[in-house]
């Protein structure tokens, strides 16, 4: 039986590309010169952590950082940043925690999607990926074009397409 995997994966070595692409560009800006500016990618927790001077230079690295990783072909969908928090002294400290993986919520929307479709196929909910099994390929390109058109709060590959 054919069969594919929607799954939710993110290249980490080109989110470490565009951090350090960033911290480059914030080495050149006029606006930077001087600051205490830090950035650190955690490769384990898989979060970005910014530490600088003002709320404002946070936003600046943000929409920086976001400008980076679009170059990288990173989906932004896949990023989650949160608010600029004091941490300690005149700093503030912002996180950006990076989101790998089809959570519960979005795996039972996409299987709702899929029935809903009347396409004959069946989709299963496997940990963090969504295994989709048909009889016939056109009826699994005709879900990855359903899933693609879908507005989803992470974005999707398709891998382990088996006919």
């Amino acid at each position: 039986m054919p069969s594919f995997d929607a799954v939710s994966k993110v290249d980490l070595q080109e989110v470490d590309n565009a951090v350090n692409n960033t911290i480059k560009e914030i080495a050149t800006r006029f606006d930077f010169r001087g600051s205490k500016t830090q950035i650190d990618l955690d490769k384990k927790t898989k979060a970005v952590v910014v530490v600088t001077e003002s709320e404002m230079r946070a936003k600046a690295i943000r929409d920086m950082l976001i400008g980076h990783f679009v170059k990288r072909k990173v989906d932004t969908k896949s990023v989650e940043f949160e608010d600029a928090k004091p941490a300690g002294g005149s700093l503030m400290r912002m996180e950006a925690k990076i989101k790998e993986g089809v959570d519960k919520d979005t795996a039972k929307k996409i299987v709702a999607m899929i029935k809903d479709s009347k396409i004959k196929v069946q989709a299963q909910i496997m940990d963090d990926m969504v295994r989709v099994t048909g009889k016939k390929i056109d009826d699994l390109q005709a879900v990855i074009t359903l899933l693609g058109k879908a507005e989803l709060p992470t974005p999707l590959q398709y891998v382990n397409m088996k006919s």
